[in-house]
């Protein structure tokens, strides 16, 4: 079954208002809600997602940004600010895309994502 077939709207937003949810469980709703959410709710969670990335990762600045306003970072520089391999990001991304409506990595050298 596709990701984005097992939620809905309620169930995610039950999950996102929930106490003690899961931080997996959490971070799968919030996800869901940024691909498939009302576009209100995509923007909130998309601008709380750039203020988190700033403050967690001062040091990681934007390579380029898409027409739509997308901050996209290069691989290598994430790798570096998140303490692990470039392999390992893109395993991690991969995994992500794979349950996306949309890609991840951009242009044909896969050096840079969004």
């Amino acid at each position: 079954m596709e990701f984005k077939n097992l939620w809905d709207l309620a169930s995610a937003m039950q999950v996102l208002s929930h106490d003690t949810v899961d931080s997996k469980l959490w971070a799968e709703a919030v996800e869901w809600l940024i691909q498939h959410g009302p576009p209100e709710i995509q923007k909130l969670l998309i601008e709380a997602s750039l203020d988190a990335t700033t403050r967690s990762f001062p040091e990681l600045k934007p390579s380029h940004i898409t027409a739509d306003g997308q901050p996209c970072y290069n691989i290598s520089e994430l790798a570096s600010s998140m303490g692990i391999t470039e392999l390992e990001v893109r395993t991690i991304l991969k995994e992500k895309e794979a349950n996306l409506d949309n890609q991840l990595f951009h242009d044909d050298t896969k050096q840079t994502i969004h």
